[in-house]
């Protein structure tokens, strides 16, 4: 199938020959010679190469145009894609000059509005970060002003300036709360903004402080700062109180005027005021305590007795503290005895939980004394109100718990110790030295006790044996067919006195009897009245006598016996 543009350029060959035929008609109907016809469509042949050749020099021009635009839309579309960090374009095949241009121009303008927008972002956000920077006293973000930004780099900045406006709304909201709080701490203080900076912060324009990192902490430091004086003068205020409270003690002040005194305190709003108001009450009482120092005197040493008996202090170290014993009652001894107590507070508030733990150990050290007296008395077995059932477990539990609580006891003293480099004392020697004295005291008076009763019984054997005494022991259960002690000595007394001669002689083997026994006798009765006898002497002493109580038993009832036979 032909091409229009062939056709078309087909019919203005016709319309030429055409034309040349009618202009040859007329030539010859007007009688124009040859040679005037040759010159004629010479002239018309010229006519028309010059006009076919301008023609065509436009179009080789338009051409040249054509060539030169794709050129440079080619050289602007490779820049583009350069700035604009994308991908190379890539042209379509099979495309004429004309559409190739026209894609190309297209794709440049595209590509140019595409950068235009770009920069007018950036520049937004550029601005919009500089305001945040002005605020936050940050630096601006890295990013090149006069270079196209890519999609990513913009991404990055819209994400940066999101984190900084949530970053400016975070610190500002923590400015107003401290200028809050410290405006509050002000007023509570009476204290008015003294530098620049406290000025900015407390009095200006919220929106027109900076909020930088270094602003925030310095407005901490002085929050802190501020905390700080409020809590040392409340702190003040509570150790004014109780040094008031303790010279109206002293100065026994009456309870009405305390209360009133108490409630014009109340009435200051700040804690500065306040502070005035309680130094102001302690001056005057501290004068009054100057008009009445020895009445203060005999009340303080009051008190340091209080402290010296929870302390457990020797009498070494109570006349260590000579001003107690001074009878010149004057403010050099009444200021002595106030640095004495107030040492004696302060040693007993570090240490409470150790001397508690004394104290705990000394009532029950006591408790469990009196129960093991109770436990070795006869008379308790007439109680009928079941009390020696709950004394009995009290003892055992308290057996149990006081090694425990020694334990205890020692872990704190060590600490103690290691912490002030000295042994520890409790009423004048080492308190562990101290323990293990009295529980050694007490077994020494549990071996004593032990050996009186073993005394007393061998005492009552002997009155047996020599005058037929029946000893009254508590019954107890024994095999059928064996013959209880309390029969057997009297069937042997029986056999006693029967072989007795009637001038009332004793027989010679009683006598024998009664020597070694007088000999026994005598014996123990020197081992027991030593008092300075040592403990390993009293375990001899111990396992002797029970050694003669079980032979001379064995003894009697051998002879017991062979009478019943």
């Amino acid at each position: 199938m032909r091409r229009l543009s062939e056709i078309h350029a087909a019919e203005s060959v016709s319309c030429l020959n055409k034309a040349l035929n009618e202009l040859k008609d007329i030539w010859e109907e007007i009688g124009i010679p040859e040679d005037q016809r040759l010159q004629r469509t010479d002239a018309v042949h010229m006519h028309i190469k010059k006009l076919l050749d301008m023609m065509i020099a436009e179009e080789e021009c338009l051409k040249k145009r054509l060539l030169s635009s794709i050129e440079t839309c080619r050289k602007e579309v490779a820049s583009l894609c350069n700035e604009l960090q994308v991908q190379e374009y890539q042209e379509e095949d099979g495309l004429t000059m004309l559409q190739l241009e026209k894609d190309l121009r297209t794709q440049v303008k595209m590509m140019l509005k595409e950068k235009s927008a770009r920069q007018s972002e950036l520049k937004s956000l550029i601005q919009h970060d500089q305001d945040l920077c002005d605020i936050l006293c940050d630096d601006l973000f890295p990013i090149h002003a006069e270079r196209v930004p890519s999609q990513q780099q913009l991404q990055n900045y819209r994400q940066h300036i999101n984190t900084r406006n949530q970053e400016k709304e975070r610190r500002h909201a923590e400015f107003v709360e401290m200028k809050r709080q410290i405006t509050v701490l002000m007023e509570d203080l009476e204290q008015h903004p003294d530098t620049s900076f406290e000025k900015d912060a407390v009095c200006e324009d919220e929106d027109a402080f900076c909020l930088s990192v270094e602003n925030l902490s310095s407005l901490k430091v002085l929050l802190h700062q501020l905390d700080s004086r409020k809590a040392e003068s409340e702190a003040l205020c509570v150790s004014i109180r109780g040094r008031i409270a303790e010279l109206w003690e002293m100065l026994q002040i009456p309870e009405e005027e305390r209360e009133r005194e108490s409630l014009m305190q109340n009435t200051h709003t700040s804690t500065k005021s306040r502070l005035n108001a309680l130094q102001a009450a302690l001056q005057r009482l501290e004068e009054l305590k100057k008009k009445s120092i020895e009445r203060v005197i005999h009340t303080i040493r009051s008190e340091i007795v209080k402290f010296w008996e929870k302390c457990y202090y020797s009498p070494e170290q109570r006349q260590a503290f000579t001003p107690y014993h001074s009878d010149d009652l004057d403010e050099e001894v009444l200021r002595e005895h106030e640095l004495e107590l107030e040492r004696l507070k302060q040693d007993y508030a570090e240490h409470s939980e150790l001397y508690d733990a004394i104290s705990t150990w000394s009532s029950n050290w006591t408790l469990y004394q009196e129960l093991e007296k109770k436990a070795t008395d006869p008379s308790r077995f007439n109680n009928r109100g079941g009390n020696l059932l709950k004394e009995e477990k009290q003892r055992v539990d308290l057996q149990k718990s006081l090694p425990k609580l020694e334990k205890s006891l020692k872990a704190q003293i060590d600490q103690w110790e290691a912490t002030h480099c000295k042994e520890f004392h409790g009423n004048g020697q080492p308190f562990l030295q101290y323990v293990e004295d009295q529980w050694n005291r007490h077994h020494m008076e549990k071996e004593r006790e032990k050996q009186e009763r073993q005394m007393k019984k061998i005492k009552q054997t002997e009155e047996d044996l020599l005058y037929g005494t029946i000893i009254r022991t508590p019954t107890k259960r024994r095999l059928a067919g064996t013959p209880t002690p309390g029969k057997a000595r009297k069937v042997l007394t029986a056999y006693l006195c029967a072989r007795t001669p009637a001038r009332g002689r004793t027989p010679r083997g009683l006598e024998r009897n009664k020597e070694n026994i007088s000999h026994l006798s005598g014996a123990l009765h020197t081992m027991a009245a030593s008092p300075q006898i040592n403990y390993s002497i009293t375990s001899v002493a111990s396992s002797y006598s029970e050694f003669a109580v079980r032979s001379l038993s064995c003894s009697l009832d051998a002879q017991a016996a062979d009478v019943i036979k």
